[in-house]
């Protein structure tokens, strides 16, 4: 290096003056250069100061500062210009981190548990797949409500999955996860609260032309004319009958063949619905399996023959090894999804604890004129936007459950008896956070005691999650309703932080003078709160459920 530059200072010593003065013009300008650059520099160092007060300001704000402060510190200046977008793909970093210590776990030990129930584990890798994929939806959303939506689904998953993590032996895996897991929804929850503080909730919808009106307007067209039809009326994409004479013979075969070829991109949790409906009619019969629709398996409707007709039976539960996520009879993750005319049946039965006949986690999915009977934790509104109409729901504790945006219009609930010593708890809602827009909304319903109650107590719910939310609108209420009307999950839990409410309500079980006193128990809702929690503004169901046949009610 020394020798190089004692070369080069030889060879300049005889330069003619022209060059003499082209070195000091070059000179010149890289002076300049210079002085230019140490003032760029020096206005970057400012305004990245500046941008660091604005980033501790902003995640102040949000409920989980350090974790906010982590995730934008690591963007630089993306998290000057949004930090929105930079904590939703910090959250994706580690959302698949996450999943591929889970998967590695699962398959793992998928080899040692032979043919015992799924693990824990399984749901986990599951869940977080879905996770980074609802993450990526909420990035490239285009409204502010969709964004919600999926981040709030997105953070639900994180709950699953711990839940599941109870049932898997203790590890230092396990625990692995369980801190991913932890630490993963601070990070979307501070993505949350930064969409809520930046990018605001979304706009009002527009008022519906009439307060009566068919499916929400999210169902199509081609979806109107096929919820509109009986079975017959309908050219099915496959054809699943018992005795030989359709398609197939299992709901399950005919799943993988109509979606083989259609399935979701990886890592999209859109629903795109009506685009590529894939039909599937179930003729009459008594099907024993467990239906599983994968969340990259979109617009798949199964149709029967009507209730009572066409049943799918389970057996799952948690008294036998499964975990509430894995013991559904039906579970149905990909968005779009549609449930006609059938009978799902988890027959585990009173005594074994948790066992799910319908677990639902598309979005914009609609179960529609079907009857769902279990006992403990009958219908699992697992996340995401949901419709039910027409509907017979029965079961015991916890009955109605989950973190999806629900309404459950035009039902029958049917509370039933519970093992011995038990009390009915129609829901058990699970919100975890102030800022998802999440909650059951439970209008025109109505709720009577099933021929087998006896003098069991009723409830309309109990707070399973801190921000727990519900309400119950227009329906009727008969006597099985206890007058407090709400029941306490442990002690003082969520007590001051739930939000439960009631409009309108009619029968011997409606009156809410001898209602729990809790802060969160609104007894007597305005038209104005309790609007926040119909089809049009809860659900934003106008926008997608379409102009049908089938009657409903947008707004009160």
């Amino acid at each position: 290096m020394r020798l190089s530059s004692q070369r080069f200072a030889a060879g300049t010593m005889g330069m003619n003056g022209g060059t003499s003065r082209r070195r000091r013009r070059q000179e010149a300008v890289a002076m300049v250069l210079a002085i230019a650059t140490l003032a760029a520099v020096a206005a970057a160092g400012e305004q990245q100061e500046a941008s660091g007060v604005n980033v501790t300001a902003i995640c102040l704000s949000t409920p989980y500062p350090g974790a906010c402060r982590t995730a934008l510190s690591s963007s630089g200046s993306q998290a000057a210009k949004d930090p929105f977008a930079a904590s939703v793909q910090f959250a994706m970093a580690r959302a698949a981190s996450a999943r591929a210590l889970a998967r590695n776990l699962s398959s793992a030990s998928s080899g040692r548990r032979g043919a015992l129930p799924p693990s824990g584990m399984d749901d986990c890798a599951e869940l977080l797949d879905v996770s980074h994929g609802q993450l990526g939806d909420a990035l490239a959303a285009g409204s502010t409500h969709d964004a919600t939506t999926w981040l709030s689904a997105a953070l639900t998953n994180q709950d699953s999955c711990a839940d599941s993590l109870d049932a898997v032996p203790a590890s230092a895996g396990r625990e692995g996860v369980r801190r991913r897991v932890g630490a993963l929804s601070e990070f979307i929850g501070t993505a949350l609260a930064l969409h809520a503080k930046l990018k605001g909730a979304s706009a009002t919808p527009p008022p519906s032309p009439s307060p009566n009106r068919t499916f929400p307007s999210w169902v199509s067209d081609h979806d109107r004319k096929i919820l509109e039809s009986a079975a017959g009326g309908v050219t099915p994409n496959a054809v699943v009958a018992l005795d030989g004479s359709g398609t197939h013979g299992t709901i399950g075969d005919a799943i993988a063949a109509v979606t083989s070829a259609a399935m979701a991109p990886v890592g999209s949790s859109k629903a795109g619905v009506g685009a590529g409906r894939k039909v599937i009619y179930v003729k009459a019969g008594r099907y024993e399996e467990s239906v599983r629709i994968s969340s990259r398996q979109r617009n798949v409707m199964l149709m029967g023959d009507g209730k009572g007709k066409t049943v799918i039976v389970g057996h799952r539960s948690a008294a036998d090894g499964y975990t509430t996520y894995a013991s559904a009879t039906v579970a149905a993750m990909g968005s779009g999804f549609i449930a006609k005319g059938l009978t799902i049946i988890n027959d585990a039965g009173p005594g074994k604890g948790q066992a799910v006949a319908l677990r639902v986690g598309g979005d914009l999915s609609i179960v529609y004129q079907c009857d769902i009977e279990a006992y403990q934790d009958t219908l699992y509104t697992h996340s995401n936007r949901q419709f039910y109409a027409e509907d017979g729901i029965s079961g015991t504790v916890d009955f109605i459950f989950g973190n999806s945006a629900v309404v459950i219009q035009n039902c029958d609930i049917h509370p039933r008896k519970p093992r011995q010593g038990q009390k009915d708890t129609i829901t058990a809602q699970g919100r975890t956070d102030p800022n998802q827009n999440t909650g059951i909304s439970i209008h025109k319903c109505r709720i009577a005691a099933a021929s087998d109650l006896g003098g069991t107590k009723v409830y309309l719910g109990r707070p399973w999650k801190a921000y727990s939310r519900t309400v119950v609108m227009e329906s009727s209420l008969d006597h099985s309703i206890t007058p407090a009307g709400w029941l306490e999950w442990s002690g003082q839990f969520a007590l001051s932080t739930l939000y439960y409410g009631e409009y309108g309500n009619s029968g011997p079980g409606a009156g809410t003078s001898g209602r729990v006193k809790w802060g969160g128990v609104h007894t007597a809702l305005s038209t104005v709160e309790a609007t926040r929690f119909t089809v049009r503004d809860f659900i934003l169901g106008d926008s997608w459920l379409g102009d049908t046949g089938v009657s409903y009610t947008s707004g009160l």
